[in-house]
């Protein structure tokens, strides 16, 4: 039995919206196959294009860009081997701090076909030298792959994709970002913006779990890693997830259609928690840029405590009080080993991380009873 009271955790997942839940509802009442011809089946085609066509609009590019799969996970595990495998890329240019989705696909990429794998250097807020970027781009001649997060899901940072993208294209690399943490949440103008690929979770703005998309630009021909029916432009084989993208669809107009308002909102809370924070805990560090207004995720906000023996079960005393954070990453919760991504920026000074990520449902009340506990709970 749920016994939380304040969700704090929407870094990790949202709460799926009304309007999105009643789009999956009317969704399912749509159950022609949609690669069948007759009357059922265009119905179901007509709901997923239709939803591509809205995605696209939103992202300044072409429907046939925009390809649904099961989630960010896929979507990043896609562009980053199909660059390998069908664009000849040879070196993979990445950061230390990126999703394991990421990280993993190219570590799998050079143990076993021999992809070169560079890891930029990290400084201790999780900043990068675009210099460094650009002198590695000079110096071989290897098609490359630049791999770099837009919006950092466990320190906020958010990175000046436009500036990489200029890069990148000077020196004829491909670009991908991982904007899972980003997409509708953040203006991106894929006219603009110089980038190769983008990929997408419904689940981070209040869609469902099991749906996201990947953006692959059209001049980058890349080919399916599964093989059958066909689906999605023969990118994707298997059949649609209708319900799922319905409600990805749905989510992308309701978090679009209220951006800047919700920007304002929940950069006011941020503003409260680090206030409030430095006011209890005149020791409390800020991970990243989490607490750079204006340079991060304004959904996350990542506090460091000194480790000294009495924060250990933080996490368990603030869910006993019903509140809901996270020390860092969902994707990491069943491993014994502390953040990569904290481990990258600082690995000499041990503390306790707490991930406050505020979403859409969080209220005034609930901030305010959030540093009530943590007042409680870490007074010194």
């Amino acid at each position: 039995m749920n016994t939380n009271t304040i969700y704090l955790d929407n870094a990790a997942t949202t709460p799926i919206a009304p309007s999105v839940k009643e789009a999956m509802i009317k969704a399912m009442e749509v159950f022609g196959n949609p690669s069948s011809t007759h009357g059922y089946g265009r119905e179901s085609r007509i709901l997923i294009e239709q939803t591509r066509k809205k995605i696209a609009k939103e992202l300044n590019c072409e429907p046939g860009e925009i390809f649904f799969t099961s989630g960010g996970t896929e979507a990043d595990n896609l562009a980053i081997q199909s660059s390998v495998r069908d664009l000849g890329v040879e070196r993979i240019i990445t950061l230390p701090t990126e999703h394991h989705a990421v990280v993993y696909p190219a570590e799998h990429l050079r143990d076993r076909f021999g992809v070169e794998l560079v890891f930029l250097k990290v400084n201790e807020f999780g900043d990068i030298d675009l210099n460094e970027l650009e002198a590695l781009l000079t110096s071989s001649s290897k098609k490359t792959l630049v791999s770099v997060m837009h919006g950092n899901n466990e320190i906020g940072n958010l990175m000046d994709i436009d500036a990489i993208g200029d890069i990148c294209k000077t020196h004829e690399a491909l670009f991908h970002s991982d904007t899972v943490q980003t997409i509708g949440h953040f203006k991106i103008d894929l006219a603009v913006t110089k980038i190769d690929f983008i990929t997408c979770s419904a689940h981070k703005f209040n869609g469902p779990k099991g749906v996201g998309f990947l953006f692959a630009r059209g001049g980058v021909k890349i080919h399916p890693q599964n093989f059958g029916g066909g689906q999605e432009r023969n990118m994707r084989s298997g059949t649609e997830n209708i319900i799922g993208i319905a409600g990805l669809g749905a989510a992308f107009e309701l978090v679009c259609s209220d951006r800047e308002e919700e920007e304002t909102r929940l950069n006011g809370f941020k503003q409260d928690l680090i206030e409030g924070i430095r006011k209890v805990r005149s020791d409390a560090m800020f991970n990243g840029r989490s607490a750079d207004i204006g340079k991060s995720l304004y959904t996350v906000l990542s506090v460091a405590l000194p480790q000294d023996g009495k924060n250990d079960m933080l996490l368990f005393q603030f869910d006993m009080k019903g509140i809901a954070i996270s020390g860092g990453s969902a994707c990491n919760s069943g491993a014994q080993k502390g953040s990569h991504v904290i481990e990258s920026i600082r690995p000499d000074v041990p503390t306790q991380n707490l991930r406050i990520s505020t979403g859409r449902y969080t209220t005034t009340a609930e901030i305010q009873s959030f540093l009530e506990a943590f007042a409680e709970l870490t007074q010194q």
